[in-house]
């Protein structure tokens, strides 16, 4: 019985060994071959090329895909290509040297519909460099504005000598050669940068440069690069900012996309909100960084002034980084609850103070005729008419605030109305004006009495 078991668990053992064997027979895979790295003179676009496994045909149920990774020495990261094909170009700085790998992955029935992945193969290339490294240009750098125009400048090299000339070399996939530049930006009559135009055949590829001096009999070293045009965009500010309060103290502020060829769908916004604080300096706050061209904040604090900008850049969706556009700014007044109170109350004031003003210099008026009256004596009847009649002006002048504050001017009526008196002779009635024997202020020839002294007239 023992031996029984003994046999069976042995040949138990032994299939366990001829199916694990057999199953790492198929799983595994050998790295490429002859892996090569040549340079067709594009300015550091690289082509890379290599041979498949040697053993690549016995796998017919399976996908054979390789995983090929790419940088310059000294950078940090590796970029990835997934890929079936077996010969790739991308772009590198040639003034570094370029570090390529590659490895087989292999998924499919042959290995049990797990990825199984080969060893790596390394290759690296560098070119001649001449002239030394102090004689490159410095401080390069590119904008694609509103994603029409590419615009690089640059600075001379630290060992740079009098009299260099500077040139601009650029292509991308689609050009059959490289291009010189045709518009340079110069300062004293050197070539300090570039204007590149219609460039919407190089978005989303890899767009080589080289910046290459010449001088006399001094080597300088060219400078090379491979951007991305999609990541160096810079739109145009928002245009058409409009801010607006509702009645619920809420702010809505919308605006519109800029112009230029940058696609709507591709732009993110960041708002900022800066409000007075008293007499502290406004600071800007960022309150949304949002897609949509509208937004609406409520107002919970209670500052008086308000000003709002609003900027633009690509986003996520479209490249990995992008440049902020120039702010678009609206400034704009809020009053206080409390200032709109006394907004209202102010007219309240000013009506309330003109009417007692007005019934002030009133009271005045009738102090002055009474005074008037009692110091004519025998002409105490005519100054009552004479009261009456100053008693009806004031009465029609009353409904004209600036008449009622003249109160002279009723005396001048009174003056005319005299005059009309000496008319009668003239008439054939017989008309007197008997000058009184008061003092000028009794007789109201001061021009702040309301009194005329007038006479009857007598029958001829």
């Amino acid at each position: 019985m023992a031996l029984r078991w003994l046999y069976t668990l042995s040949i138990a053992l032994v299939w366990g060994c001829v199916v694990s064997s057999s199953s790492s027979y198929h799983a595994a895979v050998a790295p490429p071959q002859d892996l090569q790295i040549t340079d067709p003179g594009l300015l550091g676009s690289l082509d890379i090329e290599w041979k498949p496994p040697p053993n690549v045909q016995t796998f017919n149920e399976c996908t054979v895909k390789y995983k090929f990774e790419y940088r310059n020495t000294g950078d940090r990261d590796w970029k990835v290509i997934f890929t079936g094909k077996l010969k790739l170009r991308v772009g590198f700085d040639l003034s570094r040297t370029a570090e390529v790998k590659v490895q087989t992955l292999l998924e499919g029935r042959c290995a049990d519909d797990v990825e199984v992945q080969s060893d790596w193969i390394y290759d690296t290339f560098q070119v001649p460099l001449q002239g030394k490294l102090e004689s490159e240009v410095q401080n390069f750098h590119c904008i694609y504005h509103d994603w029409e125009y590419l615009k690089c400048t640059w600075q001379p090299g630290l060992l740079t000598p009098h009299g260099v000339h500077y040139g601009l070399y650029y292509w991308y996939e689609g050009l059959d050669h490289t291009t010189q530049c045709d518009d340079y930006i110069q300062d004293h009559g050197i070539n300090i940068g570039c204007v590149l135009q219609n460039l919407s055949q190089a978005e989303y590829k890899d767009l080589s440069i080289c910046v290459n001096g010449s001088a006399a009999a001094t080597l300088l070293r060219p400078l090379y690069v491979t951007l991305r045009l999609h990541n160096l965009a810079k739109p145009s500010p928002p245009k058409q900012l409009a801010v607006s309060m509702s009645a619920s103290e809420e702010l809505h502020i919308v605006w519109s996309p800029p112009g230029g060829e940058t696609p709507p769908q591709c732009l993110e916004y960041e708002v900022q909100l800066a409000e007075d604080q008293g007499e502290a300096k406004a600071a800007w706050a960022s309150v949304s960084t949002q897609m949509e061209t509208a937004l609406t904040i409520s107002r919970a604090n209670q500052s008086r002034i308000s000003c709002v900008r609003v900027r633009g850049r690509t986003n996520i969706f479209c490249a990995d980084q992008g440049f902020w556009s120039e702010w678009t700014q609206e400034c704009f007044s809020v009053f206080r609850k409390e200032d709109k109170q006394l907004f209202i109350l102010i007219p309240v004031l000013l009506s309330l103070s003109s009417s007692l003003i007005i019934f002030i210099l009133i009271g005045q008026c009738k102090k002055r005729a009474n005074a008037s009256l009692l110091q004519d004596g025998p002409a105490a009847g005519q100054g009552q008419a004479n009261q009456r009649l100053c008693d009806n002006i004031f009465k029609k002048e009353k409904k004209h605030k600036r008449e009622l504050l003249q109160p002279e001017r009723g005396v001048r009526r009174c003056k005319k109305l005299c005059r009309h008196q000496g008319q009668c002779r003239r008439r054939g009635r017989r008309c007197s004006r008997r000058r009184s024997r008061d003092p000028p202020a009794a007789r109201g020839e001061d021009h702040g009495e309301a009194g005329c002294p007038l006479q009857p007239m007598e029958e001829g």
